[in-house]
C-alpha cells in the first residue's frame, strides 16, 4: 500500500473557487457523469488511432443507486487509469487529464468535456469519502483503487478489477441523504445528461412489447435498460437530414404538453466560433410576459444552464430552444460571459440568423406571414425596441395593422396616408386605438375625415410607437381620444364659435359644476361632431402608460388627466344649453352630455351608468 499527501495547486484552484463554480450542489452528478463521457471518447479516439485492439463492446455509463449502503456509483467502461495515471490526475486539484489529452491528440479527440480537472473533487460536495475503482485500457496494468475521506490524504492499492473502466464510489454524507433517493438522482440525470452522446443507464424500466404481428395478442410485460439520454439530438445533425416532423418532435421532447411552435431556426456554425442549436418562435397568444428558463444552454452535449440572458439578446429570451458551444466554459460565471469575446460573437450571430428567417419568411410568403404576425410581433417589436442591429433590418418586415384588418410595412403605411394625415409641422400622423370597441365613437369620426386609423392593442406598443418616433423622425403617433377629430391632426384651419363671451362663460360654468374635477375646454367645432367630447392628452397618457410598463413608481399616483371638450357649435349647446335661464334645467342638461360623452369612452359604470339610462328612457318618453 502506497501512501501520499494531495498536491493542491493553488495558483489554478483559487481563482476558479473565487468564481463560485460550484455554488449549487447538485452539479457534482453533472460533473461525473461528465468526467465518464470523457473517459468512453478517449477511449474511441485511441482505438480509431489504432491503440486500441478488438471490439470496445458496450460503452453504457451507469449510474448505481445502493441505498442501504449509502453509495452512488458511476461506472464507465471507458480508458480507465494506470496507477501512475490515478497518482497524476487525481491527487494533483486543477491538473485536469483532459487539457492534456487535447494536447496530444488535438486533432482526433472530438468533443472532451473537461477543461479544468475540478470537476472530480466535486463528488467531495455530498460524500464523506471517495473511491476511483479503476483499470486501464492497457492490458498489462493492473487495477488501482484510489480512496480519500476529503482531507489532503490518500491511498492508493491493487485491486482485482478485470473489466475495462472506472468506478467513481460516492459514500454519500448524512447532510446530503436527498442524493440516496431515485426519484432525486433521476430528475438530476434528465436535468443535466439527458442529450449526453454517450449512453447512461439508471437502472431498469419496465416496457409493454409484442412479440408477434398478431394484433391480438396481449403486449407481454418487459425490463429493459432505463436509458436516461437522447445521444443524438437533432441539433448535432445537418437540417438536411432533417425534416418539420423531426423538430416538432423534438419541441415536444422538450416542452410537453405546449402548442406547436409557428417555425424554427437551426443554428450551425464552426468558424470563427462553433456554434449549433435550434430555436423555436413559440406561440404567445397576444401575451407579453419574458419567459425566462426556455431556452437551455449545452457544452458538448452538457446541459450547463438556462439563465441564458447574458448569451440571448433580451429579446430573444422569448425563444424556446437550446444552444450547444464548446467556445463557452463549462464553468463560467455570468460576469466572465459578460466579458468574453466569444459570448458576444455568439449574440449577434444569433440576432443576425432570427433577422435573416423573418426576412426569408416574409418575403417569401406574405399571407403567411402576415397571418403569424399577431404572435410575431411581439418578438419584431421587442427586438426594434431593445437591439439596435436588430432595429435595422427589422423595419423592413415589421408590420402595422389598421382597424380593417390590413397590413403594411412601415414604409407603405407612410405613403398611405401622408397625404391627408400630414400636420402643418409637415410630420405624418399615425392615427391609432388600443381599445377599438370602447373608442369606436372616435374611430368613425376619423372615418368620415377619410383618416385610417391603427390597431396598436399590446402592452410594449407604447414603447414601440415611442422607438419608432425617434428612428423615423418625421413621424408621430396620435390616439383618437386624445384631442377632438379636428385637432388630431393640426392644420391650419380655424371654426368660428357661435357663442357670445357671457354665453361662453354660462357654458363652462355649468360643464365644471358636473366634470368632476377634469378640466373643461370650450371649443368651436363642426355642428357635426359630438357636443361634448372626453379626450386624454397624449403626452400625460402615454408618460403614465411607459411608467406602469417599466415598473416605475414616479408619476404612478398622478390622477388620469381627463380633458371634457365642448363643442360650442353643436345645436345642442349653442341653441339649447346657452340659450336655458333655468340654471336647475342648464345644469341637469350638461350632466346628461357629460355622462354621453363618457359612456362613449366606456367610463360610465355602476350606479352613473343606471341613472343614465333612467334619465335617456324620460327624455324619449
Amino acid at each position: 500500500m502506497q501512501k501520499g499527501t494531495i498536491s493542491v495547486q493553488t495558483e489554478n484552484i483559487f481563482p476558479i473557487i473565487k468564481k463560485y463554480l460550484y455554488s449549487d450542489q447538485e452539479i457534482f452528478l453533472r460533473e461525473l457523469v461528465s468526467n465518464a463521457v470523457d473517459a468512453t471518447t478517449k477511449l474511441k479516439v485511441l482505438s480509431l488511432r489504432g491503440e486500441v485492439q478488438g471490439e470496445l463492446g458496450d460503452l453504457t455509463i451507469e449510474i448505481l443507486l445502493d441505498k442501504e449502503n449509502k453509495t452512488l456509483t458511476i461506472r464507465d467502461k471507458g480508458i480507465g487509469m494506470t496507477e501512475e495515471e490515478a497518482n497524476k490526475y487525481l491527487n494533483q486539484v486543477a491538473f485536469s487529464s483532459a487539457s492534456e489529452f487535447l494536447e496530444k491528440y488535438k486533432n482526433d479527440t472530438g468533443n472532451i468535456i473537461g477543461h479544468f480537472g475540478l470537476g472530480f473533487y466535486s463528488a467531495f460536495m455530498v460524500a464523506d469519502k471517495v473511491e476511483a475503482i479503476t483499470k486501464s485500457y492497457q492490458e498489462t496494468a493492473p487495477g488501482v483503487t484510489w480512496s480519500c475521506d476529503g482531507s489532503p490524504e490518500y491511498t492508493i492499492e491493487s485491486n482485482e478489477k478485470m473489466t475495462r473502466g472506472t468506478d467513481i464510489v460516492l459514500r454519500i454524507s448524512d447532510d446530503a441523504k436527498e442524493y440516496l433517493e431515485e426519484h432525486r438522482i433521476e430528475a438530476l440525470l434528465q436535468k443535466y445528461c439527458r442529450f449526453l452522446p454517450v449512453p447512461v443507464q439508471f437502472g431498469m424500466k419496465t416496457e409493454h412489447v409484442t412479440t408477434t404481428d398478431d394484433e391480438n395478442q396481449e403486449p407481454q410485460t418487459v425490463e429493459v435498460p432505463n436509458i436516461i439520454n437522447n445521444t443524438e439530438p437533432i441539433w448535432k445533425k445537418q437540417p438536411t437530414e432533417l425534416s418539420d416532423e423531426d423538430y416538432q418532435q423534438f419541441y415536444e421532447e422538450l416542452y410537453p404538453f405546449s402548442q406547436k411552435p409557428m417555425f424554427w431556426i437551426h443554428l450551425n456554425i464552426d468558424y470563427p466560433f462553433n456554434l449549433t442549436g435550434v430555436l423555436y418562435f413559440p406561440k404567445l397568444n397576444n401575451g407579453f410576459e419574458l419567459q425566462k428558463n426556455k431556452i437551455q444552454l449545452y457544452s458538448n452535449q452538457v446541459y450547463v444552464t438556462d439563465d441564458v440572458k447574458d448569451i440571448v439578446p433580451e429579446f430573444l429570451m422569448l425563444l424556446h430552444g437550446v444552444i450547444d458551444s464548446p467556445d463557452i466554459p463549462l464553468n463560467v460565471s455570468r460576469s466572465y460571459l459578460q466579458s468574453d469575446q466569444h459570448v458576444k460573437k455568439i449574440t449577434g450571430y444569433i440576432t443576425r440568423k432570427v433577422a435573416d428567417k423573418l426576412s426569408e419568411l416574409f418575403k417569401k410568403d406574405r399571407s403567411a406571414y402576415e397571418a403569424k404576425w399577431p404572435d410575431l410581433s411581439v418578438f419584431v417589436k421587442y427586438g426594434i425596441i431593445s437591439d439596435e442591429k436588430f432595429q435595422e433590418r427589422a423595419l423592413d418586415f415589421a408590420l402595422l395593422k389598421n382597424v380593417d384588418g390590413q397590413y403594411f410595412t412601415i414604409e407603405a403605411y407612410k405613403e398611405k396616408v401622408k397625404p391627408a394625415q400630414t400636420d402643418k409641422y409637415d410630420k405624418i400622423v399615425f392615427l391609432y386605438t388600443n381599445q377599438p370597441e370602447i373608442q369606436d365613437a372616435y374611430i368613425q369620426a376619423c372615418r368620415k375625415k377619410e383618416y385610417d386609423v391603427l390597431l396598436l392593442d399590446h402592452v410594449i406598443d407604447t414603447h414601440f410607437i415611442q422607438q419608432l418616433e425617434y428612428k423615423l423622425g418625421n413621424v408621430t403617433f396620435v390616439r383618437v381620444d386624445s384631442d377632438t377629430t379636428d385637432n388630431l391632426i393640426q392644420k391650419d384651419e380655424k371654426q368660428e364659435s357661435v357663442l357670445s363671451e357671457s354665453e361662453s362663460e354660462s357654458v363652462k360654468s355649468a360643464f365644471e359644476a358636473v366634470a368632476e374635477n377634469n378640466t373643461v375646454l370650450l371649443k368651436p367645432m363642426s355642428p357635426e361632431d359630438h357636443p361634448v367630447v372626453i379626450t386624454r392628452p397624449e403626452f400625460m397618457r402615454r408618460f403614465k402608460e411607459m411608467q406602469a410598463i417599466s415598473g416605475g413608481q414616479w408619476g404612478s399616483d398622478f390622477p388620469d388627466t381627463l380633458q371634457v371638450v365642448v363643442n360650442t357649435n353643436h345645436p345642442l349647446i349653442a341653441q339649447r344649453l346657452a340659450a336655458e335661464t333655468d340654471a336647475a334645467k342648464q345644469q341637469d342638461l350638461s350632466r346628461y352630455l357629460y355622462h354621453l360623452a363618457l359612456l362613449n369612452q366606456g367610463m360610465l359604470k355602476g350606479a352613473e351608468l343606471t341613472a343614465f339610462v333612467n334619465k335617456s328612457l324620460r327624455m324619449m318618453g
